[in-house]
């Protein structure tokens, strides 16, 4: 096996022999024979372990085991403890799912810390039939079936084409000890019934199994290229602008397409989203209508689906006072300055009649049945028509910002001040008020 890991490694991972990498080892077979591996091989690496206090002195004892093959490795060990199910229950996870944001939020920190150039993990073949089958067993889309990626960012996987079969046996042949997790024996876990019940089985069906599921996958992935390959030239017609805010997408493109759902589906379920027949129902919906993930939300907006992160309710309205010389507000710096004379006013700036002003100041987003006299025109208007005169979408107004003296609107800011504040003849102090953007 050792002959051909490096193959494989020259092959398809040649960046790994001159890296500084990091292996997350649990003293389980497959993270310690590929720690002998890598070792073997000469490559510069580093342990990573993780101890989670999930089952008491079997815990400890895993950790004890791995400082002594670090030691008697000559490598270098990190070992890290953490209180994963208070962790779980304050974050809401299943403890697997808080153990493996610990473990991989420690990973990269110490990557990043550290210098390390990725981080190797012991994914080998059964696992990615085990994750196959997981993900077959819930609702899922052609990305649930290509199987764990070799490399994912600083993530390598470098013993994914090599079977359980093939590490243990490499064990027993090198006489290496290892470490079993109690954990593994229990059909508690999905995985573990799939593991002991399931692929034994279809192995038995099918000696051949392993390798067949690899051409599967090589064909899943092809087939995978094809559909990015559509994906993207629908996504770049459709996608009309793209901000901090949000991602406008043209209704339009989605109608020209023989299954708008599918590619809704691609192209928006890393957002969250479950409710595919609503989402496509938005197409031809009333402008307004949305449908919320848990933490997006797609907006219908005249000829646009609007793609955008959920409000935060966190945004209250904030009181400026008459000595405040700048204002670090969410959009930017808001700066006042008393000036000796009236300028050519900007998007971004305005001047006021000082004396006209009642401090403390008010900046908030708007309200319902919110009015103003528009600079230029004569009388007043609701906000709610001039946004629709100026064609604003629901996002745009939300993240539009009124600068108020005692509940009267002197600026949108960034679009339009109130005449009622404006320089006249009798004005004493003018003041420049002015947004820098962030």
């Amino acid at each position: 096996m050792l002959h051909s890991f490096n193959s494989h490694i020259n092959k398809s991972l040649p960046f790994l022999n001159e890296a500084k990498l990091l292996i997350a080892i649990s003293g389980g077979l497959d993270s310690v024979v590929l720690t002998h591996l890598c070792h073997q091989l000469k490559l510069n690496v580093a342990l990573a372990h993780c101890n989670f206090n999930l089952r008491g002195i079997e815990s400890d004892a895993d950790e004890t085991f791995v400082v002594n093959l670090a030691e008697q490795l000559g490598l270098e060990i990190f070992t890290q403890h953490f209180n994963t199910e208070a962790y779980a229950k304050q974050q809401k996870l299943s403890t697997q799912m808080a153990a493996r944001e610990l473990r991989y939020d420690w990973f990269y920190n110490l990557a990043e810390d550290l210098k390390f150039d990725y981080i190797l993990t012991a994914h080998h073949a059964d696992d990615n039939l085990e994750t196959f089958l997981i993900n077959l067993t819930r609702v899922t889309g052609l990305s649930g079936l290509t199987g764990i990626p070799e490399i994912n960012d600083i993530i390598v996987r470098p013993l994914l084409p090599f079977s359980r079969e093939d590490i243990e046996g490499y064990a027993n042949l090198n006489n290496y000890e290892w470490r079993e997790d109690s954990s593994n024996a229990s059909d508690k876990y999905l995985r573990n019934k799939l593991r002991h019940h399931v692929i034994p089985v279809l192995k038995e069906v099918n000696p051949e199994l392993l390798a067949n599921f690899k051409q599967t996958l090589e064909n899943l992935n092809d087939t995978a290229d094809i559909v990015d390959e559509s994906l993207n030239a629908v996504a770049k017609r459709a996608i009309d602008t793209i901000n901090e805010q949000q991602i406008a997408f043209k209704i339009s493109e989605f109608k020209k397409v023989n299954n708008p759902k599918a590619y809704m589906y691609e192209m928006f379920k890393d957002y969250g989203f479950t409710e595919w027949s609503d989402i496509v129902h938005l197409l031809d919906a009333q402008s307004g209508k949305q449908v919320r993930s848990k933490t997006h939300r797609l907006i219908k907006d005249r000829v646009h689906l609007i793609l955008t992160e959920l409000p935060s309710e966190n945004e209250q309205s904030l009181s400026i006072h008459e000595d405040d010389l700048s204002f670090q507000t969410p959009m930017g710096m808001l700066s006042f300055d008393d000036v000796d004379a009236v300028s050519k006013p900007t998007d971004m700036s305005i001047f006021v009649d000082k004396d006209v002003l009642k401090f403390p100041l008010v900046l908030r987003h708007w309200e319902e049945g919110d009015t103003f006299y528009p600079l230029g025109m004569t009388g007043k208007k609701k906000l709610s028509k001039y946004f629709k005169d100026e064609k604003l979408s629901l996002v745009d107004k939300e993240n539009t910002w009124l600068l108020c003296s005692d509940n009267a609107i002197v600026w949108i800011v960034g679009m339009r001040a109130d005449s009622r504040f404006k320089v006249t003849d009798q004005t004493r102090r003018i003041l420049k008020i002015t947004m820098d953007l962030d």
